[in-house]
């Protein structure tokens, strides 16, 4: 198994940033790894609480992501589990990932520190890291632009 850490500065306070990436309303703004749109989100935000997301990439591929959130401290922190459903790297199938997430404020800014735990080996040919990491780096790219100068999702 394998992780990846993504690193994103935010211009809005942890509130807001924690509630753009779990709520459902947040969570169709930013995820996907492409400008394909967010087709369905659900989020229940609670230790316990189950989230889904599905997206169509560009291509017209559509994929879906789901989880259990496993942790929330407001706005600080939030762990979940993450499976494919639908599409998604196809190593990846069956396999339970774990997404953290750590919210710093700066300021009245955030900074994000993005870890994507779990994930197949690196020494697979053809291994969901670069994949993964390319997904989230252009996600985590939408949330900075979506909350720029932005109070809310």
């Amino acid at each position: 198994m394998t992780s990846l850490t993504l690193v994103r500065r935010i211009a809005a306070r942890p509130s807001i940033v924690f509630d753009t990436l779990t709520t459902a309303e947040g969570i169709a703004s930013w995820w996907g790894p492409d400008d394909g749109p967010v087709l369905a989100a659900q989020s229940d935000v609670r230790v316990g609480g189950d989230y889904l997301v599905r997206f169509r990439m560009q291509d017209g591929s559509e994929h879906e992501a789901r989880g259990e959130y496993l942790e929330m401290v407001r706005p600080e922190r939030v762990v979940m589990s993450f499976r494919w459903a639908v599409g998604g790297a196809p190593e990846e199938i069956g396999n339970i990932s774990r997404v953290e997430m750590e919210l710093r404020a700066i300021g009245d800014e955030t900074e994000l520190t993005f870890t994507h735990a779990n994930l197949i080996a690196a020494s697979i040919p053809s291994a969901s890291k670069p994949s993964h990491e390319q997904g989230w780096s252009v996600a985590l790219d939408n949330l900075v632009r979506q909350l720029a100068g932005n109070d809310a999702p």
